[in-house]
């Protein structure tokens, strides 16, 4: 069984529904979540957020925050994931935000990847550094680290 199956089955037992909100992804979280049979059960909201602007119109996410740490931070993560658990009816909202490359910066390079997740109970974060490993490959490393982390949290909220 895939990691995806897995994510569906197990939101499905406990009764909990998802909402993806994507940046450097694309929507590939999204997908790779639907194409996933019994999703429906689960799957109540997905947002690809590009820009800031789509960001902030959105989600939620405050101009402050991203002038003051940049799209590509965990800060960020953090208003996008709870933005898209306030606009949805979902238990659970996992956002990513990264740069798969090219164009990585000297503060931040090709590769890094901020993940947050959010829950009625607590919203948390995690900054990945993939590394320089191609756009295509970033972008999959960051799909299947979000569906991992979709996986612990609803672990979580079960306990």
């Amino acid at each position: 069984m895939g990691d995806t199956a897995r994510l569906v089955n197990a939101a499905r037992a406990a009764k909990l529904r998802v909402a993806t909100a994507e940046s450097c992804t694309g929507g590939m979280l999204a997908a790779a979540i639907t194409e996933t049979p019994g999703a429906s059960s689960v799957f109540d909201w997905g947002v690809v957020t590009y820009s800031n602007a789509a960001k902030q119109a959105l989600l939620g996410v405050s101009a402050a925050t991203l002038d003051a740490h940049g799209a590509v931070s965990v800060e960020v993560a953090a208003e996008m994931a709870q933005g898209a658990l306030a606009h949805s009816g979902a238990d659970i909202a996992v956002s990513v935000t990264g740069i798969a490359g090219p164009g990585a910066s000297e503060h931040k390079p090709e590769g890094r990847v901020c993940f947050g997740v959010a829950t009625a109970r607590a919203c948390s974060t995690e900054l990945v550094e993939f590394g320089a490993r191609g756009r295509d490959t970033v972008r999959a490393l960051a799909r299947d680290h979000a569906i991992a982390l979709v996986i612990g949290a609803i672990k979580e909220l079960e306990s």
